[in-house]
Order: C-alpha cells, then sequence, then structure tokens
C-alpha cells in the first residue's frame, strides 16, 4: 500500500513538473517575444522566478524518490558490509533530519511572506517558500523510508572484502 503511494506522489510530481515547465517555457518565451516588439510585459519575470523555484523543488523531488542525487560512494563501497549498512543508516538520519529541518523553517518562511505580495502581481511571495515544505517532508519520508528498508535487509553472507577493516 505504501508503494502505491510512493508511485501516486511520483506520477503527480512528474505531471505537475511538466506542467510548470511548460508554463515556464511559456512565461519566458512571452517575455522575450515582447522585448523584442517593443512593448515588455513586466509581469512574465516575476512569474517566471516563482515557476523556477517550483520547478526545481519538483526536481529536487522527484531525484529524491528516483535516488539520483549526485553522491560519492568511493569510501563508503571500500567498507565492510555492516560498517557500509552503518553509514547507509546514518546519512539516512542525517537526511531525515535535514527534511525535517527543511520543512519546519519553510513552514516559518511561508507564515511570515504570507501578507507580502509581489511588485508585478497579485500572488503572495509565501507562494516562493512553500514547495520547500513539500520538499522537506518528502526528503524526510524517503529517508525514513530508506532507513527501514535498510534495517530490514538480511546480514550479507558473502565473506569480507580483502583489504578492508573489519
Amino acid at each position: 500500500m505504501m508503494q502505491r503511494a510512493w508511485l501516486t506522489l511520483d506520477r503527480g510530481v512528474e505531471a505537475l513538473a511538466c506542467i510548470i515547465l511548460v508554463a515556464l517555457l511559456s512565461s519566458v518565451t512571452l517575455g522575450v517575444v515582447t522585448r523584442a516588439l517593443g512593448d515588455p510585459l513586466i509581469w512574465t519575470d516575476e512569474i517566471s522566478r516563482f515557476l523556477m523555484i517550483w520547478l526545481a523543488v519538483f526536481g529536487w523531488i522527484l531525484a529524491n524518490r528516483r535516488r539520483t542525487h549526485v553522491r560519492i560512494r568511493f569510501f563508503q563501497e571500500l567498507l565492510p558490509r555492516p560498517a557500509w549498512k552503518a553509514a547507509e543508516f546514518a546519512i539516512q538520519v542525517a537526511l531525515l533530519l535535514f527534511g525535517i529541518g527543511v520543512a519546519v523553517f519553510s513552514v516559518g518562511l511561508t507564515v511570515r511572506n504570507f501578507d507580502l505580495e509581489a511588485t508585478t502581481v497579485p500572488i503572495s511571495f509565501a507562494w516562493m517558500y512553500a514547495p520547500m515544505v513539500l520538499a522537506g517532508i518528502v526528503t524526510a519520508g524517503q529517508a525514513l523510508s530508506e532507513m527501514i528498508e535498510i534495517g530490514q535487509r538480511l546480514p550479507d553472507p558473502s565473506p569480507p572484502v580483502e583489504g578492508a577493516l573489519e
């Protein structure tokens, strides 16, 4: 059931990212064309900024869910299996705390900026920080999910890696 929820979330985020990407490209194109015609629409820059932030956050969420964020595992891969597992668990604990921190601080930013409006469009600046709440929650949820997965893995019966410390 949990995997179905994650799959639904993934598909929804992918769809929203595509919609936001099209909206961002449209806004930027409209801004470029109207500038070239000598009558620029000033709101295209501000809308583009909002859309870029939302797109970046949805990209973060997708990369996090697909485990495709940049990660250097060279030294971790040299560890024996139990130490590798402990290091991976520690990394996931750090990501859990980071996700919680991002979500909590983003709620504060969103609330503090709720009454501030953008300059050229009647949109609250809270919408600039709101997607970070979602990113923090998803990051924490993904880390928790991976911690549970690490805890459920059976010990590796293979012999230790030659030259690795035990």
